[in-house]
């Protein structure tokens, strides 16, 4: 199958944020109920419109994920959970890499399968945060780009 990537309209935001809800769900565990419902307006609402939104896309041009980029550093990336595993997480990053020119990522710590996969991509922790961006306890592993791949 031939993936696109290309910018998510304001538009599909909805389509986005049911996204990232799916994904939130199906890999992050350790969020509570109510952090999700505390999170979905403010990501929808404000951190989408904080970030250059790319949605990788199908042939009939449905977002099947996306990421969101803002000063060279990834600050999100989910794929809906029925297209995780092949391979579109990668090709984001890849984009983000070679076209945002990123080289830093942060990830929930407690999201291993999302550390062991920037581990992959060639991402080292560089540091720790104790709490997220909210000041909530959803500790965050700042990492850096050190060996590229493509």
């Amino acid at each position: 199958m031939k993936y696109t990537i290309t910018s998510i309209d304001i538009k599909e935001y909805p389509e986005a944020i049911e996204i990232w809800e799916a994904s939130v769900r199906a890999t992050h565990d350790f969020v509570s109920e109510e952090d999700i419902q505390r999170y979905k307006p403010l990501i929808l609402n404000e951190y989408f419109k904080a970030v250059e939104l790319l949605a990788i896309r199908d042939e009939h041009h449905v977002i099947l994920g996306f990421s969101g980029v803002a000063d060279r550093i990834i600050e999100m990336l989910f794929i809906a959970p029925e297209h995780r595993g092949k391979g579109l997480g990668r090709e984001l990053v890849i984009n983000c890499i070679n076209v945002l020119d990123c080289n830093k990522v942060d990830v929930n710590e407690q999201n291993k399968q999302a550390v062991g996969f920037y581990e992959r991509m060639g991402f080292k922790t560089e540091q720790r945060s104790e709490l997220d961006g909210e000041g909530r306890p959803y500790p965050i592993l700042h990492m850096e780009l050190k060996t590229r791949i493509d």
